[in-house]
């Protein structure tokens, strides 16, 4: 059956102005890390797809290197515009960015020009794009000078390959850098996207500053820290978990006592709230405006309906916010 989408998609999602941009994002992005790759099931990421748009999710987050395979997450994504998403091409916001390893010898890397430009090439292609919207340097580096890697994303803007420019895991330093290069080369820095969760709180040690002064947007990633802000944990180490299977980020070791104690003391919480644990972790990192959108990952429809539900639950009252304090210092 043609895939046709739900007609009050927009009813309920909220949208966020991204930093002093004229874009808006929605307040839950759908990235696609995990679980779109070619060992993937591909219907099940499909269903996730078409489900994320009938909720209002209008914008979907790839990298070149997504998989696995590397490059195979963005060539399924490409069939899913192609059966189903490409009438709606103009309501959705695609990203991908390019940083890490994609192919051999010394031009497949990190963040010079000539990489920056063949990757995304090569990512519009496995996409069948003329162009996407948001284009990321995926990380800092060391070795090529700052000023080519952003002239590099001001080239691909101005090429019309992309209509605005991102960075992803600088640090404030940095990214303040980064943000003064670009405006002087009339090309504004639209949005980072940095890890951010109650367990990992880097960016309030100075990057949301930077960005509030720049009018830079904030997009987060791992909001649940790779799962450990759920319910999956609170009983064990369940043998399908992350944590189970030893081959991602999240490690056996990092599922400590001390962390499940926390984990359950705020699941406690959520449920005084009326959300699950999942839902009022995202809501936090939203809380006080500074967020523009999460990014959450997925591997089933289910998970996509009870992430979005935290939308009926945003605020915190003091009294709530200081418990989490005091929990998370416990």
């Amino acid at each position: 059956m043609v895939y046709q989408a739900n007609s009050n998609r927009y009813a309920t999602m909220k949208y966020n102005r991204v930093g002093r941009s004229g874009l808006k994002l929605p307040a839950v992005s759908l990235g696609l890390w995990h679980n779109f790759g070619g060992v993937d099931n591909y219907e099940n990421g499909r269903a996730m797809v078409r489900r994320a748009f009938d909720l209002g999710i209008t914008h979907f987050d790839l990298a070149n290197n997504y998989g696995p395979p590397g490059g195979s997450a963005e060539e399924n994504f490409g069939r899913m515009l192609a059966t189903d998403m490409k009438p709606y091409r103009d309501e959705l916001i695609i990203s991908t960015k390019a940083g890490y390893h994609m192919w051999n010898g010394p031009y497949g890397d990190w963040g010079s020009r000539k990489y920056l430009v063949s990757s995304l090439d090569q990512s519009l292609k496995r996409m069948g794009l003329d162009y996407v919207d948001i284009f990321y340097h995926h990380r800092p580096d060391p070795d090529t000078p700052l000023e080519e890697t952003m002239a590099a994303l001001d080239h691909i803007v101005r090429s019309g390959k992309a209509l605005y420019a991102g960075i992803s895991n600088y640090r404030p330093a940095r990214a303040k850098e980064a943000i003064d290069i670009l405006k002087g080369l009339g090309t504004p820095l639209l949005i980072h996207q940095p890890n951010y969760s109650m367990f990992d709180r880097w960016i309030e040690d100075g990057l949301q500053d930077v960005l509030e002064e720049g009018g830079v947007g904030s997009i987060v990633f791992s909001p649940l820290a790779q799962g450990l802000l759920t319910d999956k944990y609170i009983k064990g180490i369940p043998a399908d978990s992350r944590a189970a299977s030893k081959t991602g980020f999240l490690q056996e070791s990092q599922v400590t006592a001390e962390k499940v104690d926390k984990i359950r003391r705020l699941n406690d919480l959520a449920a005084d709230r009326g959300q699950t644990l999942a839902q009022m972790s995202l809501a936090w990192t939203l809380r006080g405006d500074r967020v523009t959108s999460v990014l959450i990952g997925a591997s089933r429809v289910s998970q996509l309906d009870d992430n979005v539900g935290m939308l009926n639950r945003l605020d915190f009252s003091a009294d709530e916010l200081a418990r989490i304090e005091d929990i998370l210092k416990s």
